[in-house]
């Protein structure tokens, strides 16, 4: 389960940093690179949008999960 928090924190990151991009410089990386809204570019915001989802459902559960670690 640890990979999977990892993995949904690191997809928030890009979608996060692909936001902020967008705001500052009307520049929509994802779309760049995946050229224009294809479905491809629709699929890598599901799993974005999925990746949120599961970090505000699963929040007590991976932050237990992480501090079991380190005490």
């Amino acid at each position: 389960m640890k990979i999977l928090d990892v993995l949904t924190a690191i997809i928030l990151i890009i979608g996060g940093l692909n936001w902020g991009v967008m705001s500052i410089i009307d520049f929509n990386l994802i779309a760049w690179i995946f050229r224009d809204m294809n479905l491809l570019t629709r699929i890598i915001f599901l799993v974005i949008g999925l990746s949120a989802v599961y970090q505000i459902l699963f929040w007590k559960q991976i932050r237990l999960r992480w501090a079991a670690k380190y005490h």
